[in-house]
């Protein structure tokens, strides 16, 4: 049992995007501090954050420094480096712990874990020469796979598709010739994540799962309740469970899932820290799972992840600034719509500037609704 933080104290934030500008909301709105570090300035989370220290996360005496001024440290993204972590925990508590991170940030770790733990997850191997990629498609059954960076990978960054010898070779170079993970093509259904928190004496709760449309890569659009069968969902829910205990995770943790058209559930990927597609808890459920977070974290009670009604999100991304300033008031005509904008300062292709989210009754009006809401944004060329 770890003794409360309590209100009033400051929370240390690693990484200072979108997802910690939404953590420090909710952190403030419950009366802590924040803190965040991260190498840039008038970052989306430093804008909301009570102080915003720009440094190298290779700087480990900054890193130290500043959490010796914090209570808890938590992170924002996948990506901060294991030595940044493990300088952080000399100084504080990293919750979830430097160790998950180690983990979850290495697509061959990640994988070695979920075999030990018996999870199911897509067929793959592993791939550090060029014999070991071609030796893998013949494992895995020929030119139907994906070549995917071990590290640093996300939004489709650093994957790329093979169906042909040619493209072999446009992988193998893709990946820059680096330590990379073979997997093959699934025939899905859908796919699906499950946002999930877990307390330091073990309370589990968790959100309903999300149905996850992508383009380019790229999280588009998110559903929930997903439109699966109980049977799917339940079982998602606890490879969920399994995953955050087997880990010791204290904090959020999502699991994505491929559902197979057989009605199979392989896992994907694992994000140990608020996802994407959990986003629509902060308008649709009780306690969002930002919130949640900060609840983990500082080892209070975890909340309600009851939703008030299903529904449904869309990312908004740099592309709809190619006209000018999208149409905001034509999107705010929806009546049921929130808007959430990150306060990034520049609109770029295939960039996450902010998000939509439509609440109804039925979740297939939850769905066309931000749709809809979303193409109004855009303008015509003058």
């Amino acid at each position: 049992m770890i003794r409360p933080i309590l209100p009033g104290a400051t929370i240390g934030v690693l990484g200072s995007g979108q997802l910690g500008r939404m953590f420090a909301i909710a952190a403030r709105q419950m009366g802590f501090r924040v803190h965040t570090l991260s190498p840039d300035q008038d970052t989306p989370t430093g804008q909301i954050a009570d102080l915003e220290v720009v440094a190298s996360y290779d700087d480990l005496d900054a890193v130290r420094k500043f959490a010796s001024n914090v209570s808890v440290v938590t992170f924002e993204f996948e990506n901060v480096p294991t030595e940044t972590a493990q300088a952080a925990e000399s100084c504080a508590p990293v919750r979830p712990s430097g160790g998950i991170l180690h983990v979850t940030q290495q697509r061959i770790r990640e994988k070695a874990f979920l075999t030990r733990a018996g999870l199911p997850i897509t067929p793959y191997r592993e791939v550090r020469s060029y014999n070991d990629l071609l030796n893998g498609l013949k494992d895995l059954g020929g030119y139907s796979a994906v070549l995917k960076t071990a590290a640093f990978g996300y939004d489709g960054k650093g994957q790329f598709k093979i169906d042909s010898l040619v493209h072999v070779n446009e992988a193998w170079v893709g990946v820059q010739q680096k330590e990379s993970v073979l997997e093959a093509f699934v025939d899905l259904q859908c796919e699906i994540s499950v946002v999930a928190a877990r307390a330091a004496d073990g309370t589990f709760v968790h959100y309903a799962p999300a149905e996850n449309q992508h383009s380019r890569h790229i999280l588009d659009v998110s559903i929930a309740p997903a439109r699966v069968s109980h049977s799917i969902a339940r079982e998602a829910v606890e490879m969920t469970r399994c995953v955050l205990e087997r880990l010791g995770v204290v904090g959020v943790l999502c699991v994505e899932f491929f559902v197979t058209r057989d009605e199979k559930l392989l896992i994907n990927e694992l994000a140990p820290r608020p996802h994407n597609s959990g986003h629509l808890t902060v308008d649709a459920c009780v306690t969002s799972q930002f919130e949640q977070q900060l609840r983990a974290v500082c080892g209070l009670p975890l909340g309600s992840t009851a939703m008030h009604r299903p529904a449904a999100m869309a990312n908004l991304l740099g592309d709809l600034w190619q006209n000018g300033e999208p149409d905001w008031p034509a999107a705010c005509a929806f009546p049921e719509l929130k808007l959430h904008l990150y306060g990034k300062l520049e609109p770029r292709p295939g960039r996450k500037m902010g998000h939509l989210t439509a609440l109804h009754s039925d979740v297939e009006e939850a769905h066309m609704t931000v749709v809809r809401a979303r193409e109004s944004l855009t303008r015509k060329p003058e």
